[in-house]
């Protein structure tokens, strides 16, 4: 088939990436929670070797992920598993690192929520959760851009962007927020942490 491509995602990999060659410098295991076209992880693979990177979407992505993975033909880099929170278990694999871009806004709050709690229960201490995408910070836009793409999306049915305070809210205990990157675009990259066990 022919692979799906996103723009966005051609024009944003390369300042993820350099964030996340420092935010995974130490990690082994990472899940990708919605890789959409599979653009990203071909690209992360490719270029942060010493990861082992699991994709997963809804069923419906799952060819055009693959005909990513399969053409790149990279060892450390994963078929997709079929995962839409609220609807599938979290994997099995034991992963050390999650990664998941632009869907937050996509998401109803219920399912955001949902989200970060499971990622709080199933990653280890000291874990990493990166986080991309364009959120509000008590309840301000960062641009009118964001805001009229926020409107488009409640519009067409989808869950809006959602407020890192609400983000941390949903978090708990378990996850810390050590990081807020600006990226390009009017998106950020929220670093959060699995705290330690005492």
């Amino acid at each position: 088939m022919t692979k799906p491509f996103s723009q966005a995602c051609e024009n944003n990999k390369q300042p993820i990436l350099a964030e996340l060659s420092q935010a995974f410098a130490n990690s082994k295991t990472v899940l990708e929670i919605g890789s959409g076209t599979g653009q990203h992880a071909v690209h992360f693979a490719r270029n942060l070797p010493h990861l082992s990177w699991h994709t997963s979407d809804v069923e419906d992505n799952h060819a055009g992920i693959q005909a990513w993975i399969h053409e790149a033909g990279l060892v450390n880099l994963f078929d997709p598993i079929t995962l839409k929170i609220g609807e599938h278990p979290f994997p099995a694999i034991p992963f050390d690192a999650v990664y998941s871009a632009n869907t937050a806004h996509i998401m109803f709050a219920d399912e955001v929520a949902l989200m970060m709690r499971s990622i709080a229960q199933q990653l280890p201490a000291q874990g990493i959760f990166c986080q991309y995408g364009p959120f509000t910070l008590n309840g301000q836009f960062s641009s009118l851009s964001n805001e009229q793409f926020h409107d488009s999306l409640l519009s067409r049915g989808y869950g809006g962007y959602k407020d890192i305070n609400s983000l941390k809210v949903w978090a708990g205990e378990g996850l810390q927020l050590t990081e807020i990157r600006p990226m390009p675009a009017n998106n950020l990259l929220l670093i959060w942490q699995k705290k330690a066990t005492d």
